[in-house]
């Protein structure tokens, strides 16, 4: 059984050679583990050079394969019926929102823990998420108080929604990317998301890639760059 203090995960330091003054931590998708985005570390860093990089892996073993991790279950997932009638997946949606929530808790200590060992304050932690890492990402964030600085959101969702009304704490930056041929997480889902977000307010940037599938490209990669550097520096 995972315990809050099992995460663990590729870091990178900071370029500058100096003590970290942001973390920014990057939350990989189903079936990948932590080394899976921590390869985008040198791209952020060129102009955010004081930023100390993580890439946890997931606490759960991927269900579909003998390798990887997972943040929770996607048993039951539909991308077709997503796009035809998402009602008709309310009973996945809440299977994923109750992963979503057992993962969140080791998910928390690890900032914590980041957090401490650099002396650095929440609005100095930036999440970057892909796919159902931005579902961990957009779960977590809106949730956790004091906010975290920032987050970035690559083809992903968001799980709870529901929920978000009672348990939502925070309104940190966001920004949220979307190709609008994602095969995976259509980007209908993007869409709920913003019509979420609109119901309470928060406030976020929305930028869909046309004929872009499932995956980071240079667009919202320097889209993410930009945004982060903004939040988390100034400028």
């Amino acid at each position: 059984m995972t315990t809050p203090l099992s995460l663990d995960g590729p870091m990178r330091a900071p370029a500058s050679g100096g003590p970290a003054r942001q973390a920014i931590v990057f939350l990989h998708g189903y079936g990948a583990d932590g080394n899976d985005l921590i390869g985008l570390a040198p791209y952020f860093a060129e102009s955010m050079p004081d930023a100390a990089f993580y890439s946890p892996h997931a606490p759960e073993p991927f269900e579909l394969a003998p390798v990887g991790r997972q943040w929770f279950t996607l048993q039951g997932y539909d991308p077709d019926l997503m796009r035809r009638d998402p009602d008709r997946m309310a009973d996945v949606f809440e299977t994923m929102y109750e992963g979503a929530k057992k993962s969140a808790a080791p998910l928390s200590v690890y900032f914590n823990r980041i957090l401490d060992e650099l002396s650095l304050t929440h609005d100095a932690l930036a999440l970057i998420g892909f796919s159902q890492g931005t579902m961990m990402a957009m779960h977590l964030g809106l949730r956790r108080s004091p906010a975290v600085g920032a987050i970035v959101g690559y083809s992903g969702a968001l799980v709870g929604e529901q929920y978000l009304a009672k348990e939502g704490k925070a309104r940190p930056p966001i920004l949220l990317v979307h190709g609008d041929a994602d095969e995976v997480v259509p980007v209908r889902a993007l869409h709920e998301l913003q019509r979420v977000l609109d119901a309470q307010d928060i406030a976020y940037t929305a930028h869909v890639v046309p004929g872009h599938g499932h995956g980071i490209e240079q667009t919202g990669a320097t889209l993410g760059r930009s945004f982060l550097h903004q939040h988390l520096i100034g400028g």
